[in-house]
Parts: structure tokens; C-alpha cells; sequence
């Protein structure tokens, strides 16, 4: 694992971030599969791409 990997995490840990969103940036970001598709939101898949892309710029707290 690298540093940005865990910097992220640990940002989005600490703006609480919304979990699905969190959850498909970490998968994406690993390259792991998606979850299986009744489990899938658009959180979700927006975390999942911007973690495929190493993306932290779309990263924000959830409300």
C-alpha cells in the first residue's frame, strides 16, 4: 500500500464521509470487484470510480 491510499482513508474517516461512497473508493481503489449488484447505489459506484482513478477531489463529508 502506498501513503495516498491510507491519507485518504483516514480523511474521509475523519469528514465522515457517507459509508457507501467510502466503501467503493476503497474497492475501487484496490481493484477488487464490485459488491453484487443488488447491493450497488450510486454512492457506491461514484466511490468505486474515483477510487479505479486514484480520484481524492470528489471526495466530501456527507450530511
Amino acid at each position: 500500500m502506498n501513503r495516498e491510499y491510507y491519507d485518504a482513508v483516514r480523511r474521509m474517516e475523519e469528514q465522515g464521509v457517507d459509508a457507501d461512497y467510502m466503501a467503493g473508493w476503497i474497492g475501487g481503489y484496490l481493484q477488487n470487484p464490485k459488491r453484487e449488484e443488488q447491493r450497488i447505489t450510486d454512492r457506491y459506484e461514484a466511490g468505486y470510480a474515483d477510487g479505479l482513478e486514484g480520484r481524492t477531489d470528489h471526495i466530501v463529508a456527507s450530511n
